[in-house]
């Protein structure tokens, strides 16, 4: 099943379009009423280098 479908059921069911509607809509909620998290420089920092480590396996590790 493609995302889109219309015989899917639910959120995966729907035009990608209106998912990414739902989805920011959901997004500029979270931030207006405060839930949203917003990462610091260092969290981010942080994410990125944990992902890194994870794409390019433990071979190529600094440390």
């Amino acid at each position: 099943m493609t995302n889109g479908d219309q015989n899917g059921r639910g959120f995966a069911g729907m035009d990608p379009d209106k998912q990414r509607e739902i989805a920011s809509e959901g997004g500029r909620a979270a931030h207006e009423s405060g839930n949203a998290h917003e990462f610091s420089s260092e969290e981010a920092r942080e994410a990125g280098r944990k992902g890194g480590e994870a794409s390019r396996g433990d071979d190529q590790k600094d440390d």
